[in-house]
């Protein structure tokens, strides 16, 4: 499973989201240029907080581990036994799903009221499956708060009615309810080998599975009818190949069991559709195939129109999958991942499926043992993954993630991560062109606890080598990112480079901290990008480990709202707070990138800005001129330079000759102090101050050596600078 170091509150029948704000429904529009992100979903989400009633409202939080920042919209209602929510139905229902979540070793049920009549049926609710430990994953915490439960009403509902929930025998805290309006139960198909006619029990109480297996033997080339009624399954089925397991519809026929496919081939043209099953994992153990595919499905394969619950990965696809689809599938209350392709995944389509509180990625796609080729995920929701991504993208070439609606991730995750994170060999990384085209992201983005500061909306990462496919990021919508819109970072920390990146087309409305949050050497080009309500700055820039190299920030021209670059990389901006006032006494340099002309082995330009008056920079020997060139970010009013050698009186005295440039853009320099010689002296402690004229402004701060008396190269341990 894949928990990274890894849009909307509220979904519609036609994927816009609805978010809530001072209690009022408001709609989040895409951006214009793309047909509303997200599933075309059969139910309509109301959020428990628009609702009224006499429960207690939670959040917003986003503090891991929490209710509210776990819940959709980061709000919830809490219901003391005997309090109550109530919903005006938004569209003609006769049934309901409600996400929730009782007291950690608790169980009870929400009494079920349909315009003030109490009905006789109850909604079941229990701690059972939730609350999960993961302590093999840094930076975990117990997650997986919440869970669903879903009844039929046996009555239909028509829009403005209420239907109201009422905690019976223990507090439950309701996130958002579902109501959809279920057809009726489909007929049998003709030819069809029923499971019944194979002894299975549609009561649930006799094991169903090998009269499941008798079935599917007896189907080849045909179709498996499972009729209405609760199946119970004790193991996993296998060899399952040309045939179509089909039910009478997911609320009608249930599968109960927590292991329903597990082979690793198969000839393929398997379908499975239109039925649920519900599983009975209560906790997550990665060596376990309890997964309703664990495996292959084989070519030319499909599965569609699936309830999906109370297992610990959905599918779990490995061996030959090719040309397999997967849509209009419901994926619930997973311990881990919603559906991850495993390596060798060719041509596959995973489309309108609706996703919701994964312990992991919800969708991901890991390039182990073989690349994923030319798959795609595309018009997803997804909605509170709560400890790792909505979608991630692990290696693979060719790959689109597109028109896919993300909301709430929480602890290890952003929205969307394109990653080079590896996890185990043999890996392959990212290659080809991956487009990420079209996607809505509402309040994802989070505060990692292993690095200590938060993830982007949407996240590059080199994590384990360089990024060197061409990243095409296009059409995006961030909305009410808790921290950044975008982030490039190599999350080893070993700063590996994320390049060849485009960002065309993007609409930020609300960012915590920054609009580009880059940490490592690469560089992206940014066109017609505009941002509103960016809490601190539009850009930090701020590369790790310090020297490693420097991210450019490209204006491909029509951006706006976030010009403005962080100025101290000795500090992570916090939401809201605005960049700081410039300190006159602190050094300008330290932490930032370093570039140079040339060095000598482990004396990178890295060395004259680490703060270490002991490590230094030495430029390639015989070959002045020589420059070092350093980006403070933003364009300061530079008035002093501090030059530094090592003070031990090994280094003797010595005269270096230099000039002092600047730039306000990386591109065009100007001589700021013209070239003169400078006698670096251990008796004074091998240091000299350059004073810059009154009136300069620099951005890129550049010394041009060339000449040295003491060694044939030029050398720094540290350059500083102060604005006094």
């Amino acid at each position: 499973m894949s928990a990274t170091g890894s849009a909307v509150r509220s979904m519609s029948a036609i994927g816009t989201a609805v978010a809530v704000t001072a209690g009022m429904l408001v709609v989040l529009t895409p951006a214009p240029a793309h047909a509303a992100a997200g599933a075309n979903l059969p139910f309509t989400s109301v959020e428990a907080e628009a609702a009224a009633g006499t429960g207690t409202r939670i959040g917003p939080d986003y503090t891991q581990g929490t209710l509210a920042s776990e819940a959709s919209g980061r709000r919830a209602v809490r219901l003391d036994a005997g309090r109550r929510v109530e919903f005006t139905v938004p569209r003609a229902a006769n049934a309901v799903n409600v996400a929730y979540s009782v007291p950690d070793g608790q169980s009870g049920s929400l009494a079920v009221y349909v315009n003030g009549q109490r009905l006789a049926r109850t909604l079941p609710v229990t701690s059972k499956y939730s609350y999960v430990d993961t302590p093999w994953i840094a930076g975990s915490r117990t997650h997986h708060l919440y869970d669903n439960t879903r009844m039929l009403l046996g009555r239909n509902v028509q829009a403005g009615d209420t239907v109201a929930l009422e905690a019976t025998g223990v507090q439950v805290t309701v996130d958002v309810a579902d109501f959809e309006q279920a057809p009726d139960p489909a007929a049998k198909p003709s030819g069809a080998v029923s499971v019944t006619d194979k002894g299975a029990d549609p009561g649930g109480q006799g094991d169903s599975t090998q009269a499941f297996r008798a079935a599917i033997a007896a189907a080849q080339g045909g179709t498996v009818w499972i009729p209405p009624g609760e199946y119970r399954l004790t193991s996993s089925l296998n060899g399952v190949q040309n045939v179509t397991l089909q039910g009478a519809g997911h609320w009608h026929s249930i599968v109960r069991g927590s292991r329903f496919i597990d082979q690793a081939s198969s000839s393929g043209n398997v379908h499975l559709k239109d039925f649920a099953v519900i599983g009975e994992v209560t906790e997550r153990v990665d060596s376990s195939p309890d997964n309703f595919v664990n495996g292959s499905l084989g070519p030319n394969s499909s599965v569609s129109g699936m309830w999906l619950q109370h297992l610990k990965v959905g599918l779990w696809l490995t061996g030959v999958n090719d040309d397999l689809v997967v849509e209009n599938n419901r994926f619930l209350d997973m311990t881990a991942d919603g559906l991850n392709l495993n390596g060798n995944a060719r041509g596959v389509r995973v489309r309108n499926n609706f996703l919701r509180n994964q312990g992991d990625d919800a969708l991901a796609m890991w390039s182990l043992n073989a690349p994923d080729v030319n798959s795609s995920f595309e018009n997803n929701t997804v909605s509170q993954p709560n400890l790792a991504n909505g979608i991630a993208i692990y290696g693979g070439t060719d790959i689109t993630v597109r028109g896919n609606l993300i909301s709430d991730t929480n602890a290890l995750g952003s929205g969307i991560a394109i990653s080079n994170q590896k996890f185990l060999d043999p890996f392959h990384p990212l290659s080809g062109t991956i487009t990420v085209d079209g996607n809505t992201l509402v309040r994802t983005g989070a505060m990692n606890p292993n690095w200590n500061h938060p993830m982007g909306a949407l996240r590059v990462d080199s994590y384990d080598s360089a990024i060197e496919a061409q990243v095409r990021i296009t059409g995006t919508t961030v909305t009410d990112s808790p921290y950044s819109a975008f982030e490039f970072v190599s999350g080893s920390g070993r700063g590996f480079a994320a390049r060849n990146i485009t960002v065309d087309g993007a609409t930020v409305n609300g960012a915590g901290t920054v609009v580009v949050q880059a940490e490592t050497q690469g560089a992206a080009v940014f066109r017609d990008v505009t941002a509103t309500g960016v809490g601190a700055a539009g850009v930090y820039n701020c590369p790790y480990p310090s020297g490693s190299g420097t991210f450019t920030v490209t204006d491909g021209g029509g951006n706006s709202g976030w010009n403005s670059t962080w100025s101290d990389c000795s500090s992570w901006p916090q939401p809201g707070q605005g960049n700081p006032d410039p300190d006159p006494d602190r050094n300008l340099t330290r932490g930032r990138p370093a570039t140079a002309t040339g060095s000598q082995d482990v004396y990178t330009p890295g060395k004259a800005v680490d703060g270490d008056a002991n490590t230094y920079w030495e430029s390639a020997n015989h070959a002045f001129p020589q420059s070092l060139t350093v980006d403070l970010g933003s364009a300061q009013a530079v008035r002093r330079l501090v030059l530094k050698l090592p003070p031990q009186t090994a280094w003797g005295a010595r005269t270096q000759t230099l000039s002092v440039q600047g730039s306000t853009d990386g591109s065009a320099y100007t001589t700021v102090v013209a070239a003169k010689d400078y006698r670096f002296d251990p008796a004074t402690g091998n240091t000299v101050t350059v004073s810059l004229p009154s009136g300069t402004t620099l951005r890129h701060l550049r010394l041009h050596v060339t000449g040295n008396t003491g060694w044939p190269a030029a050398q720094f341990s540290e350059v500083e600078a102060y604005l006094r």
